[in-house]
């Protein structure tokens, strides 16, 4: 396995939403701040579009690491990499053309992102690693913080690790949903390097403190 210095991604999901530019100022040791945009239909839940998305690059200068929870990715997708996220995600089970979403995605100067539901195999989709800069596995059913984290997932990240360690480009292996002090161990210990953390950030008394403690325990199982 790759060893890589962990990324930590706070969800704003778990933030106060009231308050946004305040708890962004909260978490100046963030790598990025994860988005996570849902529509009602891809995902049971409702939660921000393109104009919060824009105001929240307005609030901070920190990366935008966006995480498109919705239908018709094909059709939305580029036009949040135009409002100047970093990183656009997409499901791959949302879209109809992923390498040519990938591609649209880059030429509009974002890196491109897949996202795999839990019981979403990853081997179907290795031939097209090349085309994207970083790979989200689920560890919860997308659509809700707060879940517990899925062990079943580890095995499952494992092999995603193997097979990106044998690709021609080094990509980036996101693990998103009940990410705290325990779990992330064991993420990282699978080969995880990139992590959303949203209630263990959030919800704590002080944000960047809980962040720092996250990559520390990160950092302890790679090596």
């Amino acid at each position: 396995m790759t060893a890589r210095p962990p990324r930590l991604h706070p969800s704003i999901l778990s933030a106060d939403f009231a308050r946004l530019a305040d708890e962004l100022a909260r978490i100046p040791s963030a790598d990025a701040v994860h988005v996570d945009v849902m529509d009602n239909h891809f995902v049971p839940n409702l939660t921000l579009g393109l104009p919060v998305v824009e105001a929240i690059r307005r609030a901070t200068d920190l990366p935008l690491d966006l995480h498109l929870m919705i239908e018709d990715a094909d059709r939305w997708a580029p036009g949040y990499a135009e409002a100047g996220a970093e990183s656009v995600t997409f499901h791959a089970e949302a879209s109809a053309a992923p390498v040519r979403l990938a591609r649209e995605l880059r030429a509009a100067g974002a890196k491109a992102g897949m996202a795999l539901r839990p019981a979403t195999a990853v081997e179907p989709y290795l031939d097209m690693l090349p085309e994207l800069d970083m790979l989200l596995l689920m560890t919860v059913e997308p659509g809700f913080g707060g879940q517990a984290f899925l062990d079943v997932v580890l095995p499952k990240i494992r092999r995603a690790r193997h097979a990106l360690d044998g690709g021609p480009a080094p990509l980036a292996l996101q693990v998103d949903g009940g990410v705290n002090r325990e779990t992330i161990e064991r993420a990282a210990e699978a080969g995880a390097d990139v992590f959303v953390a949203g209630s263990a950030v959030f919800g704590a008394e002080d944000p960047d403190a809980a962040l720092v403690g996250l990559r520390t325990a990160a950092a302890r199982a790679c090596h």
